[in-house]
């Protein structure tokens, strides 16, 4: 028999060597390159939503921690409250003044979740506090969970004008109810004497609303630790108001702690933990999170030997059939190389095109291809908008609360006492508009408000028109959608009452009518056109004497589509006749729970 000799310079050679060098070479590089891309990417996608995810809790925690310190405004502003400490601090009527401020303190326990005590020490040493765990009105035992002394934390809260959040300390017992309480305190003010320090408040709130802000996942743990080391909140461990780490501990300590925090919890396993974490300026909290990478780093194996093992069956299966079919396939090979060194140039929208020529096993390749181009783009795009929403939720709106606060404060110093009543319902105003402007609140809050607008509108026209809001006890517990009546109430300060010389009046009525409510928005002004009364009424709205009441016609809009057809608005009105905005709306009970006295009426 004839020995065949391997020549080298044979065209099969050749080709064999072209396809081994052109193919196989370049699909396993490019698929090496592929995946350590893709585990990069993926790794950056999921450490972008971790921050992202971290920043939005920053964010909650913020929010939520100023909803709360609504109560401590509420108290340390509050004129009665301060004379009754007044009077405590002069050795007046002790008990007697005791029990009153107790019982105002009660009314505010409940106006929120989690509040377990509103406590409030006076100058003189007396300790008053309302909770609702225990009936005791002369002992708290929360102090003692604290590592200061009643002395030191009166101290350290009257020094300045500042609010404070003492950490989570000792769990606090109550016979069969224990919890884990941190605190928010406030110096109380006397506007008239801003300098005295009469007292401090401190509200005392569960533990159970930092692990909700949280809200750990199955994947991973959410724990917040202070600047000291101590764990402040952690779903899940015992170690809640210890130190976990010392004052000096550096980073890898820190990590080592917050990994050991995350196994004892037993959530997550003991090997590939990452740690992820953001800083809360207004508390000096560290937000941890610790994720598990196992599930990760196992598919992304699976993900290689698949690659791997896809590439091996398709080049064997080519160069079984490569000898019949040489010319076919290195035209089809040659379109291949050239799409992926396209793509390995940074253009990630290339991809094969369908070729019914072409072998099943280049097929099969060039498909793997184009689903990995279009999970490289899909990876990409969800990492650029993970970035996107993770600059969103650095937006923080309390920035504005913050400043109008420092204005107040610089106002009062100045004795502009008008300017800071001004600048503070201007800060009640923008909180109550830009928080959920499309959420339901109690016709209360809502009338509340209007009053506040009102106010600034009254002192922006030096009080040329007089306002009455009159609002039937009944109702004032039942819902609305905010913001419904400024615009109809701005139409008739704005417009209403130009070009009128006698006195201005503005009268708002709201009751009951059956299973309805009515609301009623009347001015003595300048009145409008019957004309254009049968406009509005149909719902047409124009711009005329270069006027635009696109307010107008936005409130009526909103009206319909959160009511429907159930509510209704009518417009009466004629020349010099004045203008009244008649509102009928459903009855919708309220869901915010039962209402307190105040709210009562």
């Amino acid at each position: 028999m004839r020995e065949i000799s391997f020549d080298r310079k044979s065209i099969r050679t050749r080709l064999i060597m072209a396809f081994v060098v052109t193919s196989f070479l370049p699909i396993a590089l490019v698929n090496i390159v592929a995946y350590y891309n893709t585990s990069r990417l993926v790794r950056q996608n999921v450490e972008s939503m971790t921050n992202a995810n971290l920043e939005q809790i920053r964010v909650g925690l913020d929010v939520w921690l100023d909803s709360y310190e609504d109560i401590l405004y509420q108290v340390y502003t509050d004129d009665y409250i301060v004379d009754l400490v007044d009077q405590i601090n002069a050795g007046e009527d002790v008990a007697s003044n005791r029990q009153m401020l107790r019982r105002a303190l009660r009314g505010m326990v409940y106006t929120k979740d989690y509040v377990k005590f509103i406590s409030v020490m006076t100058d003189s040493g007396e300790l008053v506090f309302y909770n609702q765990l225990t009936s005791a009105t002369t002992r708290t035992s929360w102090m003692d969970s604290i590592s200061m002394s009643q002395e030191e934390l009166y101290r350290e809260i009257s020094a300045d004008n500042m609010s404070h959040t003492i950490p989570t300390g000792d769990q606090v017992v109550f016979g069969s109810n224990s919890c884990y309480l941190f605190h928010m305190g406030r110096r109380i003010i006397d506007y008239r004497d801003v300098d005295k320090r009469c007292g401090i408040v401190l509200v005392s709130i569960d533990e159970k609303l930092l692990e909700e802000i949280c809200s750990s996942t199955e994947n991973g743990l959410n724990f917040i630790v202070d600047g000291e080391g101590t764990l402040i909140s952690c779903a899940g461990s015992d170690k809640v108001g210890q130190p976990v780490f010392g004052k000096e501990a550096d980073g890898e300590e820190k990590r080592n702690a917050y990994r050991r925090i995350a196994r004892e919890t037993g959530l997550l396993g003991e090997t590939a933990l990452s740690i992820y974490s953001v800083r809360d300026e207004n508390t000096g909290w560290e937000i941890v999170r610790v994720t598990s990478q196992e599930e990760l780093i196992q598919a992304l194996r699976q993900q290689q030997q698949l690659r791997i093992f896809t590439i091996v069956l398709s080049l064997c299966t080519v160069m079984a059939i490569m000898f019949s079919q040489v010319t076919r396939m290195t035209g089809s090979i040659k379109r291949v190389v050239e799409t992926m060194r396209k793509a390995g140039k940074g253009d990630l929208n290339i991809h094969v095109d369908k070729d019914p020529t072409r072998p099943t096993e280049i097929e099969v390749i060039a498909e793997e291809f184009n689903s990995m181009m279009d999970k490289l783009k899909q990876s990409t795009q969800r990492q650029k908008d993970a970035e996107i929403a993770a600059l969103e939720a650095q937006i923080n709106p309390h920035f504005l609360y913050n400043t109008l606060d420092t204005i107040n404060w610089m106002a009062i110093d100045r004795d502009e006492y008008e300017i800071s009543n001004m600048i503070a319902t201007l800060a009640g105003i923008l909180r109550y508009g830009i928080s959920d402007s499309n959420g339901v609140v109690r016709i209360k809050d809502e009338a509340d408000w209007l009053k506040q607008y009102i106010f600034l509108q009254q002192t922006k026209f030096k009080n040329s028109f007089d306002c009455h809001i009159n609002v039937e006890p009944e109702i004032m517990g039942f819902s609305i959608h905010k913001l419904l009546l400024q615009p109809f109430i701005e139409n008739a300060i704005l417009h209403g009452f130009e070009g009128i010389d006698r006195p201005r009046r503005l009268q708002v009525d709201m009751g009951r009518e059956g299973e309805r409510i009515f609301i009623r928005i009347q001015d003595n002004g300048c009145g409008m056109p019957d004309e254009m009364v049968r406009e509005v009424n149909a719902g047409i709205f124009k711009k005329t004497d270069n006027k635009n009441h696109i307010g107008m016609e936005n409130a009526i809009t909103r009206i319909h589509m959160y009511y429907g057809e159930s509510a209704e608005v009518r417009i009466e009105s004629g020349l010099g006749q004045g203008t009244a905005v008649r509102i009928l709306l459903p009855v919708v009970k309220s869901s915010f729970g039962e209402e307190t006295e105040g709210s009562r009426g």
